[in-house]
């Protein structure tokens, strides 16, 4: 924090988002009421990278102290839905066969766009009080980061808002959304604030961006082509999905950089045990890699059958598990 302070970039950050909680009406300024409890503010900084890695810009973003949130008093539900890998390569598939290019859009500070059902007090941001007012706290109208009920908010919002716009919420995915136009469809895929959208007509998706707009601060990232760590390139001829960038991230974190590469997995008929006398391997470190192998399967279904096979030993990993798992 002090660090930041010093940094010219981190102020305009942090008065950046100061700003956008104004234009957003975020909050209020109120006298400290008696018996209630003030939830504690902090600042988290993160540079936040392209595809390729590079800084684009620094973002300081203002959370509350959720532990504190004592529920029933400060919160009720905190469930909302999220779309998971499986449903966007299914949508991807569907667009792919049905001829059509999807889209993405993202929106700005998803998370202060949820109403509140509940009476939420949090202290000033540390560094930026109110000088007139410096035992002042604000009450909060919108979700705040780090609130345990501010996802469900903003998927609620959300939903209503695409609801009542004549969209129809799919049963068994209820982060995917349909309108149909005639004979032609419009599909909406949410994840928390990343947006797919594509349509059978270019008019929907037009008119989908500018209710969007209208409604949120939005800012719209074109082509669906980098999203949860897959590489997605559109072409005529079909859909290419990869995820090079994560794999590369993959080797450097397990300190694989220099490995050789092979032309296949584990072989089928390997047999691992339980224990085969070899010494045991780092829990912590071999959770790591099954988790992260796991979600490389997305792209890379050739593996998952020595992935699946490694991950039955997890509760008591030994040396010849973790060759097998790095042979994957």
């Amino acid at each position: 924090m002090y660090e930041a302070l010093t940094n010219s970039d981190w102020i305009v950050a942090m008065q950046d988002e100061l700003h956008q909680f104004e234009r957003n009406q975020e909050w209020h300024l109120v006298p400290k009421p008696k018996n209630r409890t003030i939830i504690g503010t902090k600042w988290a900084f993160r540079n936040k990278l392209d595809e390729q890695g590079t800084v684009t810009r620094n973002k300081a973003r203002l959370v509350v102290q959720g532990y504190n949130q004592e529920e029933g008093i400060d919160y009720e539900e905190t469930f909302a839905p999220i779309a998971r890998i499986e449903a966007i390569r299914i949508l991807i598939a569907f667009a792919t066969y049905m001829k059509f290019k999807l889209y993405q859009m993202d929106v700005i500070s998803v998370f202060l766009n949820g109403y509140l059902k509940e009476q939420v007090y949090v202290t000033q941001p540390p560094d930026f009080e109110n000088t007139e007012f410096p035992n002042y706290i604000f009450k909060l109208d919108k979700a705040l980061y780090g609130l345990k009920q501010t996802l469900r908010a903003w998927y609620e919002r959300l939903s209503k808002f695409l609801l009542e716009n004549d969209f129809r919420r799919n049963k068994v995915d209820t982060t995917l959304f349909l309108k149909t136009k005639g004979e032609h469809l419009l599909i909406v895929q949410v994840y928390v604030d990343d947006i797919i959208f594509g349509e059978t007509h270019e008019n929907l998706c037009n008119e989908f961006s500018k209710m969007m707009r209208n409604e949120f601060e939005m800012s719209m990232m074109g082509e669906l082509n980098f999203f949860l760590g897959l590489h997605i390139k559109q072409t005529s001829n079909g859909t290419l999905i990869h995820q090079q960038k994560y794999i590369k991230e993959l080797f450097k974190k397990f300190g694989m950089d220099s490995s050789k590469p092979i032309d296949t997995p584990i072989s089928p008929s390997t047999k691992l045990v339980l224990d085969d006398g070899s010494p045991s391997a780092g829990e912590k470190l071999y959770r790591g890699m099954i988790g992260s192998l796991l979600y490389l399967t997305a792209s890379r279904p050739d593996i998952i059958f020595s992935v699946v096979l490694c991950a039955r030993f997890q509760s008591k990993p030994n040396g010849s598990h973790l060759t097998a798992e790095n042979e994957s």
